[in-house]
């Protein structure tokens, strides 16, 4: 057999590690998961608005549940200016906003957001001021803050918000994603640095599953849950407008 049929050992290898944190997640987080479908279905039995914010890759988890096929159309992104992704020059920049105080209450005082909405706010470390603000303010503001991250940070790095306190210590539902700190799931010989992150793969499924509670929980409460279909399939586009126009003072990234 030539190079290109041979298998990758340590490809193997992240496949496990990623299916291994996804197992624990699944088994360990299925309470949290639930809360926080629920408190999503209520926030939108209530009349409330849903948001989602992640800087830098976590920004990645955020950005998947938002006007996408399958998900809630309800669901918007709260966008911080050079922290959203890599598209910042230079990349640097985006890591050094995360550190900036004042920044959350900012973006928070001109958003839409108001008491009774949902706020998921995903940092792996937890450790930065933007998130751990960021979840001070939206609770001052009166909203319900979902937090995911990884517990561990908090126990194994400092903060670096003046408080000394994480993202975890101040949400009203924490989802652990048990991310290792380093967010690295391989060594190997000759290799210097850990490398292979499962961190997108595992805040992702979480943030995933937490839509398909909500969407049970809706039933539940009889409402039918404004997901979006794919455009790509026939009636797609009439069933999106459908729901867009129903639910069009709480889609804010259509305006």
């Amino acid at each position: 057999m030539g190079d290109s049929a041979r298998e990758s050992k340590l490809a193997g290898q992240f496949f496990d590690a990623a299916i291994g944190l996804l197992q624990q997640v699944r088994d360990q987080d299925a309470g949290e998961v639930a809360a926080a479908g629920t408190a999503i279905a209520e926030a939108v039995a209530a009349g409330g608005r849903l948001f989602a914010f992640g800087a830098g890759h976590s920004s990645l988890a955020a950005q998947d549940v938002v006007y996408r096929a399958g998900g809630l159309a309800l669901m918007n992104l709260l966008a911080v200016p050079g922290v959203v992704g890599v598209d910042v020059m230079p990349a640097t920049l985006g890591s050094a906003l995360e550190r900036v105080d004042g920044l959350a209450g900012a973006v928070l005082d001109s958003s839409p957001a108001k008491a009774g909405d949902v706020l998921i706010i995903i940092s792996l470390s937890g450790r930065n001021a933007l998130p751990v603000e960021m979840a001070m303010n939206a609770r001052a503001l009166g909203l319900t803050v979902i937090g995911v991250t990884s517990v561990a940070y908090a126990t194994e790095t400092k903060s670096r918000h003046v408080s000394g306190t994480y993202l975890k210590d101040h949400c009203d539902i924490v989802l652990d994603s048990r991310i290792p700190v380093g967010d690295a799931e391989l060594t190997h010989e000759g290799i210097e640095a850990p490398f292979a992150p499962a961190s997108t793969v595992v805040t992702s499924a979480l943030m995933q599953a937490t839509m398909a509670a909500a969407a049970e929980e809706m039933v539940r409460l009889g409402i039918e849950p404004p997901l979006l279909r794919s455009g790509n399939v026939d009636g797609g586009h009439e069933w999106n407008g459908r729901v867009m126009t129903e639910y069009a003072d709480r889609i804010f990234y259509r305006h």
